[in-house]
C-alpha cells in the first residue's frame, strides 16, 4: 500500500480536493495522509480544519505557520516556519507521493520541502496564468518541482509541457471544483436564509475580492471603485466572503466588513461560508463579482455570470459568461449591468474546465506511476520549434 500525502492550506483548497480525497480513501491500494497548515490553523478563520474531522477525515499532521501578519515580511516569516514544521511532518509520515493543488505560497513551501526530501509530487492546476498576483510564479515553480501534472484545460497542459515537463507525465483532467458541484446537494434559498440569519433579496450577488499583489495600487484603491458601483445598485443584495491571507488581505476584509456594517439593508460580510453554503449561494445568485478563481471555474457550470475585476486573474481561460473589466467605477458598473441583462441559462454555454471523472483519472494515473516506478531525475523536455 502506497502512502499518498495531501497538504491543504485553506478551507477553499480542501473543498476543491474533496472528490480526490474521497477517491483515495476508498482505494485499497492507497493510504491517505492529511497535513493541514495555513488558514486551517488560524483562529481568525474559525479553525476550518474541524470541518474535515466532521467529514470523517483523519488529520495526520498540523503545521503552524503564524499568519498574524500579511505584510511581505510576515508572509516570508510564515513560509519559513512552515518549512520547518512540514519537513518534520514528512520525516514522521514518510509519504510515497505528495498531492498538491494550486499556487498558494503555503503549497509552494510544501512542494519545496518535498523536493528536498526527494518525495515525488503530483500537482493539480498547473500551467495556469494569474498575471496580477505573485501566485503566478509560485505555480510555475511548483510545476518544475513536480513529477505528475494534472491540468484543468488542454491549453494549460501545453503550457506545462512548454515548461519542460515530459508529455507522458502531463494529463488534462478538468477541474475538481466542477466535479465537486455535481456531488453537492445545494441548500435552498430559504435554508440559506436560516443558516445565514439573513433575508436575501430577489437580486443577489456573491463577492470575493483578493489583493492583486503585483498591482502598484493600494488595496484601498483596488476595492473602493467596487463599493462605489454597488452604491449605484441599491436593489442588489451583496454578500462578501473573506479575502485570503495574501499581502493586504486583512485590510480588504476590514473594508468589506465596514461596508456591510454601513449598509446592513443590502450587504453582509462573512469571513468564511464553507463549501456547501458558498456554492449554494452561488447557485442562487444573479451575478458573481470580484477576482476569485471560483467565478471563473465553477460559476459557468451553474450558469451564473461572473464580473471579473482587475488584473489578478488575467491570463486564465474563461467561459463566455465571465465578463472582465478594469477596477474603475465605470468599468465595474458597466460589467455588472451586462452580466445581469443576459440570460445565461443556455445549454450551449460551455465551461472549458468541465471534464468527466476528474478525481478518478487523477488517482488512476498516480497508481500507474507507482506501478511503473518513479524516476525523480527528470530530463528537460525540449519542444521542437521547427514543427
Amino acid at each position: 500500500m502506497k502512502r499518498l500525502c495531501v497538504v491543504t492550506g485553506s478551507r477553499a483548497e480542501y473543498g476543491l480536493l474533496t472528490p480526490v480525497i474521497r477517491k483515495a480513501m476508498a482505494d485499497p491500494d492507497i493510504k491517505l495522509q492529511m497535513v493541514v497548515t495555513g488558514a486551517h490553523m488560524d483562529s481568525r478563520f474559525s479553525s476550518p480544519y474541524r470541518d474535515m474531522e466532521l467529514d470523517g477525515i483523519t488529520i495526520d499532521e498540523t503545521v503552524e505557520m503564524n499568519l498574524a501578519s500579511d505584510t511581505s515580511y510576515g508572509i516570508c516569516k510564515s513560509m519559513g516556519l512552515e518549512l520547518i514544521g512540514i519537513s518534520k511532518a514528512y520525516e514522521r509520515l514518510k509519504p510515497d507521493m505528495m498531492l498538491l493543488l494550486g499556487d498558494r505560497y503555503e503549497i509552494f513551501t510544501a512542494a519545496s520541502a518535498a523536493a528536498i526530501c526527494r518525495i515525488p509530487i503530483a500537482h493539480i492546476h498547473g500551467g495556469e496564468l494569474t498575471r496580477g498576483a505573485f501566485d503566478d510564479c509560485m505555480r510555475h515553480g511548483i510545476t518544475k518541482m513536480s513529477y505528475l501534472h494534472f491540468t484543468s484545460t488542454m491549453e494549460y497542459r501545453k503550457r506545462v509541457i512548454q515548461l519542460g515537463e515530459a508529455p507522458e507525465r502531463v494529463f488534462y483532467v478538468g477541474a475538481l471544483g466542477v466535479e465537486r458541484l455535481k456531488e453537492l446537494s445545494f441548500l435552498s434559498k430559504k435554508e440559506l436564509e436560516e443558516s445565514l440569519n439573513l433575508s436575501l433579496g430577489s437580486e443577489l450577488a456573491l463577492i470575493t475580492f483578493h489583493p492583486a499583489t503585483l498591482e502598484s495600487k493600494s488595496v484601498e484603491e483596488q476595492i473602493k471603485p467596487l463599493f462605489q458601483a454597488l452604491d449605484s445598485l441599491p436593489s442588489l443584495f451583496t454578500i462578501f466572503t473573506g479575502s485570503n491571507s495574501d499581502t493586504g488581505g486583512s485590510r480588504i476584509n476590514e473594508l468589506a466588513a465596514d461596508y456591510a456594517k454601513c449598509h446592513p439593508e443590502r450587504a453582509a460580510f462573512f469571513t468564511s461560508l464553507g463549501s456547501l453554503r458558498y456554492l449554494s449561494l452561488m447557485s442562487h445568485c444573479q451575478v458573481v463579482i470580484g477576482n476569485s478563481s471560483s467565478g471563473i471555474i465553477e460559476a459557468p457550470s451553474l450558469k451564473v455570470p461572473t464580473v471579473n475585476i482587475g488584473t489578478r486573474q488575467m491570463g486564465r481561460v474563461m467561459a463566455d459568461s465571465v465578463i472582465s473589466c478594469d477596477d474603475t467605477y465605470d468599468g465595474i458598473l458597466s460589467a455588472i449591468h451586462k452580466a445581469m441583462e443576459v440570460d445565461w441559462v443556455n445549454p450551449s454555454l460551455h465551461n472549458p474546465y468541465e471534464c468527466p471523472s476528474t478525481s478518478g483519472r487523477i488517482i488512476s494515473e498516480i497508481k500507474k506511476a507507482f506501478q511503473n516506478g518513479i524516476q525523480l531525475e527528470k530530463e528537460f523536455y525540449d519542444i521542437d520549434w521547427s514543427l
